[in-house]
């Protein structure tokens, strides 16, 4: 099936953009580049606008924990134009390869 032979190629391509490797457990990958974002030691917050990243109080944010597992050697992957952090919910089990545009990226001395 072509399309399957593309989706894994395609997927191969984001690892090695990052630099990772799949171990025991196969991460789902998802897609938040159209958020702002903020990485702190307990995980990443996310927003739609700067404005709502921001006002902690009105809580119009999302927040994962950082996913760390003795299979994965770094929970963080920097790229060049994209930050990819392994992530786990909190909800109902699920984890995924989180991946963020950089230039949305809202330094932490910010919040």
């Amino acid at each position: 099936m072509k399309l399957l032979e593309q989706y894994f190629v395609i997927q191969k391509e984001i690892y090695d953009y990052f630099g990772y490797k799949k171990d025991w457990v196969v991460i789902p990958i998802d897609d938040s580049t159209k958020y702002y974002w903020q990485l702190n030691e307990e995980g990443v917050r996310f927003a739609d606008s700067i404005e709502d990243l921001l006002n902690e109080k009105a809580g119009n944010y999302y927040e994962n924990k950082i996913y760390t597992q003795r299979f994965l050697p770094k929970f963080v992957y920097p790229g060049q134009e994209y930050t990819m952090i392994v992530v786990d919910t909190r909800t109902d089990g699920n984890k995924f390869l989180q991946i963020f545009d950089n230039k949305k990226e809202i330094p932490e001395e910010n919040l």
